[in-house]
């Protein structure tokens, strides 16, 4: 997964408004939670700016599986916990009033196997009443084979350009990501592959049901790939 662009994911990244992104999941949580706590997980949290404006709201921990992402999360938010897990199977001895997992972090897990154990987990980690929010990766429909997408950094002491090439290996879209960094050490250039599942509609559905978990479906999401949204029962 991330490599040697972890220094540099919030700059790739700051395209994305975590403020706003944040005032809607805000908004669907107090349509949909009946827990009377305000404890949320943030599953695979990366740098930690979603729990940063989470924080604002809930007492909020983090949980990834990169150590160098929790590293500059850590850095950023010092008055957050941050834990070292696999959202495949973390325990952390406790229940949240929330779970969320969002950017499509979902996306790497490698069979509906997996996705169902994480949902399971998720649930388990659930208070009653609490709600479990996923944002999607891409469905198949929605993938466009073969597009070559582009992202440029422009900043006085940083320049980055990104771009990568996208296809289909059975329900795998993989990227090999080229990045052109240049920082006043020099210019530097290296690769990093990405995989991650298409799971569809019905199988993201299927598993939080599985879970015991009242489901729906947000259609236009955060970012417009979706929301999965599961209310556990009091």
């Amino acid at each position: 997964m991330f490599t040697k662009s972890t220094a540099f994911y919030d700059a790739i990244y700051s395209f994305k408004n975590y403020e706003k992104e944040t005032q809607r999941l805000v908004e669907l949580i107090r349509e949909r939670k009946r827990a009377p706590g305000v404890q949320l997980l943030d599953v695979a949290c990366g740098t930690g700016s979603h729990a940063g404006f989470l924080r604002q709201h809930y007492e909020v921990q983090g949980l990834d599986l990169d150590q160098n992402m929790l590293e500059i999360a850590r850095a950023r938010f010092p008055e957050i916990r941050f834990h070292h897990g696999n959202m495949l199977d973390f325990d952390l001895g406790r229940t949240f009033d929330v779970v969320a997992c969002l950017f499509s972090s979902i996306g790497y897990l490698k069979s509906s196997t997996e996705l169902e154990r994480t949902i399971e987990n998720f649930a388990r980690h659930l208070s009653p009443g609490g709600v479990v929010i996923v944002e999607p990766w891409l469905r198949r429909e929605n993938f466009r084979e073969g597009v070559i997408s582009g992202l440029f950094v422009d900043r006085p002491d940083l320049k980055i350009a990104r771009m990568a090439r996208g296809w289909l290996e059975g329900d795998v879209s993989r990227f090999i990501f080229h990045y052109m960094v240049g920082t006043a050490d020099g210019i530097d250039y290296f690769t990093e592959t990405h995989d991650l599942t298409m799971f569809s509609r019905e199988q993201y559905l299927a598993a939080f049901e599985m879970a015991g978990l009242s489901t729906s479906w947000d259609e236009p999401g955060l970012m417009g790939r979706g929301l999965v949204i599961g209310t556990k029962p009091r």
